[in-house]
């Protein structure tokens, strides 16, 4: 009985490295092996690739065929049927080493009738329909993908958004005062793109030394209680001030009410600032900087307690 070896990597920036690290932990004895050149794709079917030809031609009823993992031989449920009549056929045994199919007897016979078992195409089917299979395809069709389009000339990554050519009309249009959001709109490319092509044109990226203006700040919503209101009101407030509080909206608390004033922060502040300093009450005691100390009544007073 032969042990027949099958290898191939999909593109020829890969090689065997780790299918011979798998074999050769599975320790087969008098390897032959057939390894197909370097970029045949899984997308040739495994009974036209010529080594695994070879191989098939070779092989005597009885031998091995060994592989490092499933995907390697085949690409679909399909092709693993298709493979496994060819095995059946000429009374060969598949022994797979590694991935989803490992330690699998794929090519088992019925003990009496000699037919590949049923049981066995139908684990397949379920293990391919599972996605077992497709996840280790997933990585040699991306290096498929990659393959072909570095022959067409691309580089490959990721595509920039707004072209060489284009870049310069973008930074003269928005020098000449054109948006970001017009510009984004009349080459069909994204706002942020257009911020990257004008980045330093950008008044926060300006080099002439002037300030950048800050951003405004939003509005916030604060409760003010309604005696504060009332006692902000009767001093000298300025238009905005005054028009904050008119538009203020009161809200009912027991005998009282509360004001939900909207503006911006540094309004609130403003307004704080006409509120008078908290009085301390008659006999409210002056804060200390610690716990008070608690003197034993047994210990005699010293001067200054």
């Amino acid at each position: 009985m032969a042990n027949l070896v099958y290898k191939r990597v999909s593109t020829d920036q890969h090689s065997t490295a780790r299918q011979n690290l798998v074999l050769a932990e599975a320790q087969i004895e008098n390897p032959v092996v057939f390894e197909e050149q370097a970029g045949t794709s899984s997308r040739l079917h495994p009974l036209q690739r010529p080594r695994f030809g070879e191989l098939l031609t070779y092989a005597r009823a009885g031998d091995a065929v060994h592989i490092s993992e499933m995907f390697r031989l085949v690409r679909g449920t399909g092709h693993i049927l298709d493979v496994l009549d060819v095995l059946h056929r000429d009374r060969l045994a598949l022994r797979i080493h590694d991935g989803a199919f490992s330690g699998m007897g794929l090519t088992a016979r019925h003990p009496r009738t000699g037919q590949l078992l049923s049981t066995v195409k139908f684990m397949v089917q379920t293990l391919a329909a599972a996605g077992e299979l497709q996840r280790d395809l997933q990585r040699e069709l991306t290096y498929d993908g990659l393959r072909a389009t570095k022959a067409k000339g691309d580089k490959g990554g990721r595509r920039p958004a707004i072209t060489a050519v284009t870049i310069g009309v973008v930074r003269t249009a928005y020098s000449d005062g054109t948006s970001t959001a017009a510009l984004a709109r009349e080459h069909g490319v994204s706002r942020g793109a257009c911020c990257t092509a004008v980045a330093n044109l950008m008044p926060a990226h300006n080099a002439s030394g002037q300030a950048v203006a800050p951003a405004p700040e939003l509005p916030v919503t604060l409760d003010m209680p309604g005696k504060v209101a009332d006692f902000i009101r009767a001093v000298d407030l300025d238009d905005v001030e005054r028009a904050v509080l008119d538009h203020g909206q009161a809200v009912r608390r027991g005998q009282g009410y509360t004001l939900h004033v909207s503006a911006a922060p540094a309004v609130h502040r403003r307004l704080q600032g006409h509120c008078p300093a908290p009085r301390r009450s008659p006999g409210h005691p002056r804060p200390t900087q610690g716990p008070p100390r608690v003197r034993n009544p047994r210990q005699p007073r010293t001067r200054g307690e």
